[in-house]
C-alpha cells in the first residue's frame, strides 16, 4: 500500500514539474519572442521610450519581460561640403535616403559609407570629412529604418546588403570605376553580405567592427546590459531563433565569415582592444575567413566600440590613406 502511494505522489510531483517546466518554456520563448521583435523594430515615436528611473516595481518587471523599446534615429546634422540627396528605392518599394558629395577637385575614386545599428548617416560625418579631404567623391547612405530611410525593421545587416548594392550600383552608373566601401560595426557586416549577395567588385573596403554573427551580437547586448536580467548563451540562443522567424530569415546562418570567404579584393579591418561589443575571437574569424590575400588587421590598443577616427585620429588616418594609396586603380 505504501509502495503504491509513493507512486501516485512520485507520478503527481513529476506531473506537476512538467507542467512547471512546460509553462516556464513557453513563457520564455513568449518573452524571446518580445525582444526579438523590439530588438528590430524602430518607433517614430520618441514618447514610447519612458523615463526608466521612474518606473514602479510592475513596469520595470514588465518591461524585463517584454524588453526595451527603441527609437529610430534621426539625422542631428548635415555636411559643411556640398552635397546632394539621393533617394534610392529597395526592392520591397522602401525609399533609402543618402547624401552625395562630390569632390572639390578632379575624384580619385568614391567612397561609399555606411553606419552601425541605431545609428544613420549624420553620425558618420567625420570620417566622411576625411575621404572628402584625400580628394573622393563621398556617399552615406540611411540603411532602412535608420535616419531618414523609410521602414521601420531592421534585419542588423541581414537585408540591409541590398541597400549596399543599390548604393554600389548607382556610384557605378554615374561612371566612376574606383569605387572603396566602407563600413562600421552592422555596416561592416552589410558590406560584407552585400559583395556576396550581388558579387560586387569594389577597388577595396574597410570594415571597422564587424560582428561574427547575429547570436555573437545579441551576446553583446546582454554583456552591455541592453537586455539585463537574461544569461547571455540562452537568451541570446532564443532571442536569434525569434528575430529570424519574425524577420524571415534563419538567424543562426547569419555569420559574417560564412560571407567573407567571398570577399577577394583588398581588406582593411580595423578593431578596438577594448571593443565590449564585439571581442577578439570574433575579429579574428571574420578576419581569417577573408578570401582576399590582399587583407590588413589592425588593432587600435585603447578603443572601445566607437568612431576609430574620433579615438586615435593620428593611427585611422595613417592606416586608411595608405590603404587607399595602395590600391587606387
Amino acid at each position: 500500500m505504501n509502495k503504491q502511494k509513493n507512486k501516485v505522489k512520485l507520478f503527481s510531483f513529476l506531473r506537476w514539474l512538467g507542467l512547471v517546466l512546460l509553462v516556464q518554456f513557453i513563457l520564455i520563448n513568449i518573452s524571446a519572442g518580445l525582444y526579438a521583435h523590439r530588438f528590430s523594430y524602430f518607433y517614430n515615436d520618441p514618447s514610447v521610450v519612458s523615463d526608466y528611473s521612474k518606473e514602479n516595481i510592475f513596469e520595470k518587471t514588465w518591461r524585463l519581460f517584454t524588453g526595451p523599446r527603441f527609437i529610430k534615429s534621426t539625422v542631428h546634422e548635415f555636411p559643411s561640403f556640398s552635397y546632394e540627396t539621393i533617394n534610392l528605392t529597395t526592392k520591397n518599394g522602401l525609399k533609402i535616403e543618402a547624401w552625395y558629395a562630390k569632390s572639390d577637385s578632379t575624384p580619385i575614386g568614391t567612397v561609399i559609407m555606411f553606419h552601425g545599428l541605431s545609428q544613420n548617416k549624420s553620425s558618420k560625418l567625420s570620417e566622411a570629412y576625411e575621404f572628402h579631404y584625400l580628394g573622393y567623391n563621398v556617399m552615406i547612405v540611411d540603411f532602412r529604418a535608420h535616419g531618414n530611410s523609410e521602414g521601420n525593421n531592421t534585419t542588423i545587416g541581414f537585408r540591409e546588403s541590398e541597400e549596399v548594392n543599390l548604393a554600389y550600383d548607382y556610384v557605378l552608373n554615374s561612371g566612376v570605376k574606383n569605387i572603396f566601401l566602407w563600413g562600421s560595426s552592422m555596416g561592416a557586416v552589410a558590406i560584407i553580405k552585400g559583395i556576396t549577395d550581388y558579387d560586387l567588385k569594389p577597388s577595396g573596403v574597410i570594415l571597422e567592427m564587424p560582428f561574427a554573427s547575429l547570436q555573437s551580437h545579441l551576446r553583446a547586448r546582454v554583456r552591455s546590459n541592453g537586455f539585463s536580467g537574461f544569461p547571455e548563451k540562452p537568451f541570446a540562443f532564443l532571442v536569434t531563433c525569434w528575430t529570424g522567424l519574425e524577420r524571415g530569415y534563419n538567424g543562426f546562418k547569419f555569420k559574417t565569415d560564412n560571407y567573407a570567404k567571398n570577399v577577394n579584393c583588398p581588406v582593411l579591418v580595423q578593431w578596438g582592444a577594448k571593443d565590449h561589443f564585439v571581442l577578439k575571437y570574433e575579429t579574428d574569424k571574420v578576419f581569417n575567413a577573408i578570401a582576399s590575400k590582399n587583407k590588413k588587421l589592425v588593432i587600435y590598443e585603447n578603443a572601445d566600440h566607437e568612431s576609430l577616427l574620433e579615438n586615435d585620429q593620428l593611427q585611422w588616418r595613417k592606416e586608411v590613406e595608405d590603404f587607399l594609396k595602395k590600391n587606387n586603380d
